[in-house]
C-alpha cells in the first residue's frame, strides 16, 4: 500500500493509505499495540515521539521481524504453545501479529481457529494472563450499557462478535472461554477481509455454564452458576443488542456459537430491525451453496433447476436448505414456500412429511404424506424417487452415504454434486476417495473438513488425473459480507445481499477453469474472495435500499441523476482502499488536545467518567 494519501479517497474515514495520527510517545506509544512497531520505528519517530534510548539501535524492516516472530513460533513445542505466543504477539505489535499470519496463513489457520482455538477456550481460565473484549454477565444486566460504553464513541466500532458461548466449535459449553471465539473470528474479518482490528469489539454474554467441569474448577473466571435461561436470558440479549445498537449505531452484530435452541430464535428477533448475521446459521449456508452454485456450473445446470436432498435435518442442515431455497426465490422471483418445493429434507424418521413431528424451521419442507404413505421414506429410495442432482449431509451418520445412494444419485445426473460437511472426520457421511471411484470421478465433491487430492483413471482418454477436494470452509463468505455490510453502512442485512455473497464466492472458484479443481477457493485466495463478496453485497444493498453511506462509487452517479451505474472497478479501488493491510504506515506527531481517541490511543476506554455518563443515559433512553 503506498504511504501517500490517495487524493480520491483522502476523505474516506476507513482509508488505510496515508499516515497515521499519534499524540502519545514513549512508553505510552511502545505499549500500544497499534502503535508499537518496535525495532521497526524509523530514526525520524525515534527522535519525534522519544523513543530514542528504549530501543536497540538496529533498524530492521517489517519482513526482518517477521523473519524473527516465525523463528521463534516454530520453536514452540506444540499446537497449543503456538496460539499462545501469537496472542502474546497480538499484545504486543498488532501490524506484526496480523502480518506473521498473513504470510503464514495456510500453516498457521488452524493455529489461530479450529481446533487449536477450541483448546485455548477450553483452558481459558488456566492460560488467562490479560482481559481482552468485553465480558457482560447476566448477574449485572443493569450495567451492559455502562460497559459497552467504555469501548469507544458512536463512530468508533465497526463490527461486533458476540457470543453466549452455549455451543463452542463443537464443544460445547464452555462458559467466559466464549470471549477466545469472538477474539478469533474478529481476527479472521482482518485477516480475511481487513477489517480494522482498532474497530472491532469482541463481546462475551457471560449467562453462567452447564460444563460441570468449569463449574468444579477453582480457577475458573466466569459465574459460578447453571446456565441462565428463560424470560432473564431474553432481558439480557435484548438489553445487549438495544445498548450496542444505541451506542454504536454505525456496528454491525455477527452473533457466534449460540445453542441451538437460541440461534436462530436471536438472528430471527433482530434481523428485521438491525445488521446483524449468524455464522452458523446462514455462514454454513452461504459457503455450501456457493459450492452448489459453482458444481451447477460445471455441469451446466441453472440454480432454479436445483433438486436438493439434506441428510440430517437439523440446524446446519435446515440452515442450508433455507439459503438454497432463498436463493431459487430470488433468482425465479417465486415465494419461499414454492422454491421449498424442490428441496427435500431426510432426518432420523427418513423423509420428512406433513404426519412428522417437526419443528417451525422444517415444516416449509415437509411433503405432503399422502404422496409418501406408501413409499419408502429412506435415503437411498428418495433419490431414487427425486432423482436430484445435489446430495448435503449434515447428519453425523458415518458413511451413510453408501455406494448405492452415490451411484444412483450418479445415475440421476451426469455431474452430481456430492457434500459430506459432516465433522469430525470420522462422522462424514462418505469420504472424497469413495465417492471419486464409485462416480468414475464424475462426482463434484466438497467437505466439511480438509481432505487430500484424489488421484484416478478419470482422464479423457483414461490417464491419471488428480482431483483437488473443496473445503466448505466459512471463512471464505463471512468476512466479506462482514464487510459489505459496514462499507455500505447497511441498516439490514437481506436475502439478497446474501446471495449477492455467495455469487461472489463461486465466480471465483478455482473449478470455473479446471474441473479437476476444488469448488471453492482456499484460505490463501481470500483477501480477494473478501473484496469480491463486498462488492456483490455492496451492489446488493443498494439494489434493496438498505445502503446508508451515500457516496458509493458505484451509483453514486446514478444517486446524482446523472445515469446509472458506471465505473464499476471505482468500486473495488474504493473497497480496496478501506481494507486494512498490516504494513507500517508513517506516524504523524498531533497534539493531545484535538485529537482523535485512536490518536491518544483510548482504543478502549472512554476518557471521562462524566461522558461515560452521559452515553449509558443516552443508551438507557
Amino acid at each position: 500500500m503506498s504511504e501517500t494519501t490517495k487524493p480520491k479517497f483522502s476523505h474516506l474515514p476507513l482509508r488505510t493509505s496515508g499516515p497515521i495520527e499519534c499524540a502519545v510517545s514513549g512508553t505510552v506509544l511502545l505499549n500500544t499495540p497499534y502503535f508499537n512497531r518496535g525495532s521497526a520505528h524509523t530514526a525520524e519517530e525515534r527522535r519525534v515521539f522519544n523513543l530514542t534510548g528504549l530501543l536497540p539501535a538496529s533498524i530492521q524492516t517489517l519482513e526482518q521481524q517477521v523473519t524473527r516472530a516465525y523463528q521463534q513460533y516454530i520453536t514452540r513445542p506444540d499446537a497449543l504453545a503456538k496460539n499462545t505466543f501469537l496472542t502474546s504477539l497480538k499484545e504486543q505489535n498488532l501490524v506484526l501479529y496480523f502480518r506473521l499470519i498473513q504470510d503464514h496463513l495456510k500453516e498457521m489457520f488452524s493455529i489461530i481457529y479450529t481446533p487449536t482455538e477450541g483448546d485455548a477456550i477450553q483452558n481459558y481460565s488456566r492460560l488467562f494472563r490479560r482481559p481482552d473484549g468485553c465480558y457482560l454477565n447476566i448477574d449485572d444486566i443493569q450495567r451492559v450499557s455502562h460497559d459497552l460504553a467504555q469501548w469507544g464513541n458512536p463512530e468508533d466500532i465497526d463490527y461486533i462478535v458476540v457470543t453466549d458461548s452455549e455451543e463452542i466449535l463443537g464443544i460445547g459449553d464452555q462458559g467466559v472461554g466464549g470471549i477466545l471465539i469472538s477474539i478469533a473470528k474478529l481476527a479472521l474479518t482482518t485477516l480475511c477481509a481487513g477489517i480494522h482490528p482498532n474497530r472491532t469489539l469482541p463481546v462475551v454474554l457471560d449467562c453462567g455454564t452447564d460444563n460441570e467441569h468449569l463449574l468444579n474448577d477453582h480457577l475458573y473466571l466466569g459465574l459460578l452458576k447453571k446456565r441462565v435461561r428463560g424470560e432473564k436470558y431474553d432481558i439480557f440479549v435484548d438489553e445487549f443488542v438495544r445498548s450496542a445498537r444505541k451506542l454504536y449505531p454505525r456496528a454491525y452484530i455477527h452473533f457466534e456459537d449460540f445453542g441451538l435452541a437460541n440461534a436462530r430464535r436471536i438472528l430471527d428477533r433482530y434481523r428485521p430491525e438491525i445488521p446483524c448475521f449468524n455464522d452458523d446459521v446462514q455462514g454454513t449456508g452461504c459457503v455450501t451453496l456457493a459450492a452448489i452454485m459453482a458444481g451447477l456450473h460445471v455441469s451446466k445446470q441453472k440454480l432454479r433447476d436445483i433438486k436438493m436432498v439434506v441428510f440430517g435435518a437439523g440446524s446446519a442442515g435446515v440452515g442450508i436448505a433455507d439459503q438454497v431455497r432463498d436463493a431459487i426465490a430470488t433468482e425465479k422471483r417465486i415465494s419461499k414456500e414454492e422454491a421449498a418445493k424442490q428441496i427435500w429434507l431426510i432426518d432420523k424418521p427418513g423423509l420428512l412429511t406433513t404426519k412428522c413431528e417437526l419443528s417451525k424451521d422444517q415444516r416449509i419442507y415437509a411433503k405432503d404424506a399422502s404422496e409418501w404413505d406408501n413409499k419408502d421414506r429412506s435415503l437411498l429410495s428418495v433419490i431414487k424417487t427425486v432423482r436430484p442432482n445435489v446430495l448435503v449431509g449434515t447428519s453425523t451418520v458415518p458413511k451413510a452415504f453408501t455406494k448405492e445412494v452415490v451411484q444412483a444419485m450418479a445415475e440421476a445426473t451426469p455431474r452430481p454434486v456430492i457434500m459430506p460437511l459432516s465433522n469430525p472426520t470420522r462422522l462424514h457421511e462418505a469420504f472424497p476417495e469413495d465417492i471419486l471411484n464409485w462416480t468414475d470421478g464424475r462426482a463434484l465433491v466438497a467437505t466439511g473438513s480438509p481432505f487430500p487430492p484424489v488421484r484416478g483413471p478419470w482422464g479423457k482418454n483414461g490417464e491419471e488425473v488428480e482431483i483437488r477436494v473443496a473445503e466448505c470452509n466459512n471463512s471464505v463468505v463471512f468476512p466479506g459480507i462482514g464487510l459489505g455490510a459496514v462499507l455500505s453502512r447497511a441498516s439490514r442485512l437481506t436475502d439478497k445481499m446474501l446471495v449477492g455473497a455467495v455469487r461472489g464466492v463461486a465466480a471465483m472458484s478455482p473449478t470455473l477453469g479446471d474441473d479437476t479443481a476444488p469448488l471453492l477457493p482456499g484460505v490463501e485466495d481470500v483477501r480477494a474472495v473478501s473484496a469480491r463478496v463486498a462488492r456483490e453485497v455492496i451492489l446488493a444493498a443498494v439494489e434493496d435500499g438498505v445502503a446508508t453511506e451515500r457516496w458509493i462509487p458505484a451509483v453514486g452517479d446514478k444517486d446524482r441523476g446523472q445515469g446509472g451505474v458506471e465505473q464499476p472497478d471505482e468500486l473495488d479501488e474504493w473497497i480496496a482502499e478501506q481494507m486494512w493491510d498490516p504494513v507500517y504506515r508513517p506516524l504523524k506527531r498531533v497534539e493531545p488536545e484535538g485529537a482523535s481517541r485512536t490518536a491518544k490511543a483510548q482504543l478502549k476506554v472512554v476518557g471521562s467518567l462524566e461522558k461515560d455518563g452521559e452515553r449509558e443515559k443516552a443508551a438507557r433512553e
